[in-house]
């Protein structure tokens, strides 16, 4: 259970903070294209890694 918690934190981190981290410099620098070219990774990490901790959250709530 501890590392279906660990998973779901680190997924929705890439999911947000990442996100978040790179909307800071390109506020800071005016490039946009690092947002931009941030956000599909992200999106595909951090939803990859939801999906699957969130199925296995679902299987390990049926055993017990």
């Amino acid at each position: 259970m501890q590392n279906t918690k660990a998973a779901l934190i680190v997924s929705l981190c890439a999911l947000i903070v990442i996100p978040g981290l790179f909307l800071i410099v390109s506020l800071f620098t005016g490039q946009w294209k690092y947002l931009l070219f941030s956000i599909p990774p992200s999106l595909i990490a951090g939803l990859t890694g939801l999906l699957l901790t969130l199925r296995q959250i679902k299987i390990e709530r049926k055993i017990v």
